[in-house]
């Protein structure tokens, strides 16, 4: 009964068109209903406390270096050393924007900003080039679904909070899963964009270029390294290098390629503040329902529908990613993880599945979430800046969301190929 009030309440609301948040709390209410608890006190220092954790500000900060990122030029930077570096080779601006995706995602951690960035840059390139502009944008699309596995991933940062395990140690796990998704990306666009290269002009490799794209770079480069050998050597804190990653990215945009002014913070500032705030309500909010389903015993009730599946690790994995695919094509990232995890959690540590590979696994699990029709917010993103059709891309970017999911499932079946790489890493 527990269980289905919870559905029902949660569901309910947001098909009536209540913004996450507000389904979350209402959700919550209902429990305490159902429960005999209601009290607004509890409501209201619940909601509280949920916002009110210090990891959490990484994302305001993280939010904030995305958008000065791409407003100072860092983006373009980044772009050019990877066009200098492969543009090239036949297909080249596809290898571009895999390997951009993969810097950017070492920055910012933000999908839709690194979607956004190279949208701006990279399609303008491939519609010059003659390149198919769907399939190109599905690329881009499907580049973007790295930065949430990639340190340092802000949706990794939510997942941690609310999993209470490590985020630094999340991070670092999520490195070599993010690797294979670009290499599946690489090898799915030298096999399904071969019509293009025929019709694309080629340009030739030149060293002095390179170089030049290089040092011009040199500061846009150095961030990635930075915040991660930051973090891994301990200087400082997955928080603490959210900061460092928003004053460097602000001091090389007004001072080293003066992409932006001082002027232009407060509206950045603005930008990110607007997308913060949205995220930690949504956060704050589900504390209310992670708090009333832990009263209520949900977990217990969950474990005893998947008893079935309990001694069988693999089979387990494989219910748990289906379940999260499934919702993950309704509810956008950042719900989806508030949600489940504090209903999946207590089953996966019962099972004895490693929680920081179950977390990594259910991060790119919901990665791919963000290309899936109908909601897909980096489909939209790409949609929007590169003014391509939507439908138009969900038809590009169908082969990268196969490899992806293929790869998703690969790791399911063979979870060493997750967990012996960390080890390297952390």
């Amino acid at each position: 009964m527990t269980v289905t009030i919870f559905l029902v309440s949660l569901c309910g609301a947001m098909c009536i068109g209540m913004p996450v948040a507000f389904a979350l709390l209402v959700c919550g209410v209902s429990l305490m209903v159902h429960l005999g608890q209601f009290n607004t006190h509890i409501l209201a220092q619940n909601l509280i406390s949920g916002a009110d954790n210090f990891p959490l500000m990484a994302i305001p900060f993280f939010m904030l270096a995305g958008e000065i990122m791409n407003k100072g030029g860092i983006s373009q930077q980044i772009v050019n050393v990877a066009n200098a570096l492969v543009g090239h080779i036949e297909g080249g601006l596809g290898y571009v924007a895999i390997i951009a995706a993969l810097i950017l995602a070492a920055i910012s951690g933000s999908a839709a900003a690194d979607t956004a960035a190279l949208a701006a840059v990279v399609i303008p390139m491939m519609r010059k080039a003659n390149y198919n502009v769907g399939r190109s944008a599905g690329l881009i699309a499907g580049a973007g679904c790295i930065a949430p596995i990639l340190p340092p991933a802000m949706p990794l940062v939510l997942f941690g909070v609310v999993a209470q395990l490590s985020i630094t140690k999340l991070f670092f796990t999520g490195i070599f899963p993010g690797l294979i998704m670009a290499l599946s990306l690489v090898i799915t666009w030298k096999i399904v964009a071969r019509k293009d290269f025929a019709n694309s002009p080629r340009q030739s490799f030149d060293l002095m270029a390179l170089l030049s794209a290089l040092r011009k770079a040199v500061w846009a480069l150095t961030l990635p390294i930075i915040i991660i050998g930051g973090m891994k050597s301990g200087i400082f804190t997955p928080t603490e290098a959210a900061v460092v990653a928003a004053v460097v990215a602000l001091l090389v945009s007004v001072f080293i390629y003066r992409g932006m002014k001082f002027g232009d913070l407060p509206r950045l500032l603005l930008q990110a503040a607007k997308t913060s705030s949205s995220i930690m309500l949504i956060v704050a909010a589900s504390m209310v329902s992670a708090w009333l389903i832990t009263i209520a015993d949900i977990p217990s009730q969950v474990t005893s529908l998947m008893e079935p599946f309990i001694d069988n690790k693999l089979m387990l994995m494989v219910v748990l990613m289906l379940l999260a695919y499934a919702v993950g094509t309704a509810l956008d990232l950042a719900p989806t993880v508030l949600i489940l995890t504090p209903v999946i959690m207590p089953l996966v540590k019962q099972a004895g599945i490693d929680p920081y590979y179950f977390g990594i696994m259910f991060m790119m699990n919901n990665a791919i979430g963000l290309i899936t029709p109908p909601v897909g917010t980096v489909l939209n993103v790409v949609s929007s800046v590169a003014r391509v059709n939507l439908d138009t891309v969900i038809k590009g970017m169908f082969p990268f969301l196969v490899a992806e999911t293929l790869v998703m499932f690969l790791l399911v079946l063979f979870p060493q190929l997750v967990l012996i790489p960390a080890r390297w890493f952390y």
